[in-house]
């Protein structure tokens, strides 16, 4: 069906509003909005295309603010096209994609030119909000035209990949980013901290035999932020933590009303840095895993909002990048096709909610679906009971680099709509 009509989605599974537990709820959508939402039946107009749900259960679309879609310069890894697909197929109707492409996006041509492949592969989403560099090049060195970014599309602006050492530069990165409206995303690393580390410093490294790098390397910068953030009262969004030590300061920041914001990945929340199996590249990544007891700490951070949203860092690498010893391979792993999957079963559907789409709204300044009348039609149906493995066969991102490669999952999307209208 194409926005502009009227649609009934009929026994979608949703919590009641008044608390009372999950109960089948009938959504109306006219011009490709949210017109009602209630439990039980809605008397669908004359006019309107009805379609069952089964029982399935309704959630708003997602939004990713963190992701890497290769495009332009990476093709081979991922493209924006593939990258779309992959987030429909994982909930997400819009992606905030990274600057790290080649060349940089650190100029009005090069965010165009992504938002302008979005309209012409995915017309009808999901959307693609571009993150411009902070620095030219992603060097470190000078400041990228902000205001022409913003002019561009980008909604943010982002080092990510390299966490910026010049506190000047980027105090003033912080100042320019007010002026022009776009929100500062900070990948907070010191890099003269374990240069050339290729796991997290701990036992397990030390059995590994490979370099480690502590979570106060990310601490550190995170510290930097937060009083930077308070001194000019200046807003900061601290990217993918991973650190008990970065929840920990986190936490005072937001004791004392700084205006900071954090995001952290599944990853982070599930693995540790002890489930290294036989070197496998795939479990490489920026930051990297650390503890079991920084697991938990950035777990507990989520679940009180010291951490406000989830993203996924969705990170493409080709097979033969990968097939690499240890110390050869690059960061990163996939994640928009199992961000969903992993982490249902450690939130309520409220609070995947908050934590995948309003929230992440809030902070970016982005429409979202919060099932009001007026709300822009975004939803999908999610199939909790779902088991399917995570395969060449089952994904569409171009790449499969993920330590869940192989494994069976249990939970997937199963139809998605924007708009109103049904991408599957």
């Amino acid at each position: 069906m194409n926005s502009g009509k009227k649609f009934v989605l009929r026994g979608a599974l949703r919590q009641a509003a008044d608390g009372s537990g999950d109960k089948p709820h009938d959504l109306l959508i006219v011009d490709g909005k949210v017109a009602r939402l209630a439990p039980g039946a809605i008397d669908a107009p004359s006019d309107a295309t009805v379609e069952d749900a089964g029982g399935k259960r309704l959630f708003a679309s997602f939004i990713d603010a963190h992701a890497h879609l290769r495009e332009p310069g990476h093709e081979y890894k991922e493209d924006i096209a593939s990258g779309l697909a992959a987030a429909t197929r994982g909930g997400f109707g819009a992606v905030l994609p990274m600057a790290n492409t080649n060349p940089v996006n650190d100029c009005a041509a090069v965010t165009r030119f992504m938002l302008e492949q979005a309209a012409k592969t995915h017309p009808h989403g999901p959307r693609l909000y571009p993150v411009g560099a902070l620095s030219v090049g992603l060097a470190g060195k000078e400041l990228a035209p902000m205001g022409e970014l913003a002019a561009a599309g980008a909604v943010a602006i982002s080092n990510d990949g390299r966490g910026v050492q010049n506190a000047e530069l980027f105090r003033r990165a912080m100042e320019y980013a007010a002026t022009w409206g776009l929100k500062i995303i900070d990948h907070c690393e010191d890099e003269k901290i374990a240069s050339g580390w290729q796991m997290n410093e701990s036992g397990a490294s030390a059995d590994a035999g490979l370099k480690g790098q502590p979570g106060v390397g990310e601490a550190v910068q995170v510290a930097r932020d937060i009083l930077l953030a308070e001194y000019l009262n200046l807003p900061v969004h601290l990217a993918h933590i991973s650190s008990r030590q970065s929840v920990e300061l986190i936490r005072w920041a937001k004791g004392r009303g700084i205006p900071v914001t954090a995001e952290t990945c599944p990853h982070y929340v599930l693995l540790d840095d002890a489930g290294f199996p036989d070197y496998n590249t795939a479990f490489k990544v920026s930051p990297p895993l650390r503890t079991a007891a920084d697991v938990r700490a950035v777990l507990e951070g989520v679940r009180d909002g010291v951490i406000d949203i989830m993203v996924t860092d969705h990170a493409p690498h080709a097979a033969h990048e990968k097939e690499v010893p240890f110390d050869e391979a690059p960061k990163g792993f996939i994640g928009l096709e199992t961000a969903l999957a992993l982490t249902c079963p450690l939130f309520d559907p409220a609070k995947l909610e908050q934590i995948w789409s309003r929230k992440t709204a809030e902070i970016f300044g982005l429409r979202a679906n919060g099932f009001a009348p007026g709300d822009p039609a975004d939803f999908f149906l999610f199939d909790p009971a779902l088991v399917w493995e995570v395969n060449r066969e089952n994904i569409y991102s171009k790449s499969l680099n993920t330590p869940w490669l192989g494994q069976k999952l249990q939970g997937r999307v199963v139809a998605h709509w924007l708009n109103g209208f049904k991408l599957f």
